[in-house]
């Protein structure tokens, strides 16, 4: 109890900094309790110079520990969603970021969006039935803003282009010390189509179900940036369509709610850029091994005794629904799953 209450007084005393009129915290509730970073939702309230209320709803980003290698540190992630939202595009407004002398750490402060971040309740809430179908286009539109944001604006982000990506999955791969046929028939796949390297851009690196924020109007905000990067933007669209993310709705490749045409064809429209389907079925076949060496992994960390969690095994067994994915890719012909 020390320790929350020591919390809340370093928090109360950011909020501060933030607008003099606020003055105490409220409904702070941990949302998460990640291996590296912990998120907290609050109310910041406080009275104007007329008397009357005044509540921020905010959400706080704390390090619990130093970042891997993988993912941006958090006063990266904040400076990048900082000129994410100066683009004018739906990320949560960064209000604060921590410094030494709060002595709480790596971490920052941006505003509380509302709305809806779990996919079986944003699929099957009678509310949501009427934007889902516009969902698709909504992200393709949002895809090509992200992807035009200037990298001269931007933090010092990883370059992560399609060949550098195909090795450092070949690396997990060989590091696992499981064979997987299948695995390396797709490995030797990508290796022999590697697609000639475009010209960076920034790249979500997680766009995906899951980490949008949606409402009745549709996407709210896109969250979780700490795995952008400067690559290839077909990255994005590829990751968004493949199978894990569409929460048994197998037949609507964009989160199960919407169709490939109608995300490409927007994304078209608002990038001047056509979509090569060629480049979009091999980024489709890295991410489906991207997602199976992570679920890998898991069982690594399972019989390790690291991580006992009904969690990590749920994810662990997912191995062998990538290799499906995986199949219908590298069967002569294919077209990508769930294809219209």
């Amino acid at each position: 109890m020390h320790a929350r209450a020591e919390f809340l007084t370093a928090l109360t005393r950011i909020v501060g900094h933030i607008d003099p009129r606020l003055r105490e915290v409220a409904q702070l509730t941990r949302l998460s309790a990640g291996a590296t970073n912990e998120t907290w939702s609050f109310d910041a309230v406080g009275v104007d110079s007329n008397g009357k209320p005044l509540l921020m709803p905010l959400i706080l980003r704390r390090a619990t520990r130093r970042a891997t290698t993988e993912i941006l540190s958090l006063p990266v992630e904040a400076a990048l969603l900082t000129e994410v939202h100066a683009a004018k595009l739906p990320v949560p407004q960064v209000r604060h970021v921590l410094t030494p002398d709060a002595a709480m750490g790596a971490g920052f402060i941006m505003e509380r969006i509302a709305g809806a971040t779990l996919p079986s309740k944003i699929l099957r809430d009678p509310e949501l039935a009427g934007v889902l179908p516009q969902l698709a286009a909504q992200l393709g539109t949002i895809a090509a803003g992200i992807h035009r944001v200037p990298l001269a604006n931007l933090p010092a982000l990883p370059l992560l282009d399609a060949e550098r990506q195909r090795q450092l999955l070949q690396s997990q791969y060989q590091a696992q010390q499981v064979p997987r046929p299948v695995f390396e028939l797709a490995l030797r796949w990508l290796r022999e189509r590697v697609p000639v390297r475009s010209t960076p851009v920034l790249v979500h690196g997680d766009y995906r179900h899951g980490n949008l924020i949606i409402g009745p109007r549709g996407i709210h905000a896109v969250l979780d940036w700490e795995l952008a990067h400067r690559g290839d933007p077909i990255e994005d669209l590829a990751w968004l369509c493949l199978p894990p993310w569409r929460f048994g709705a197998i037949d609507l490749p964009v989160g199960g709610f919407g169709k490939r045409e109608d995300l490409l064809t927007a994304y078209e429209r608002a990038s001047g850029t056509r979509i090569d389907p060629d480049r979009l079925r091999w980024w489709e076949m890295l991410g489906s091994l991207r997602w199976g060496l992570m679920c890998g992994g898991m069982t690594q960390t399972l019989r390790s005794g690291a991580d006992r969690s009904i969690e990590r095994a749920m994810i662990a067994r997912r191995t062998s629904e990538s290799e499906l994915d995986l199949m219908r890719l590298l069967a002569p012909g294919a077209a990508p799953s769930g294809a219209e």
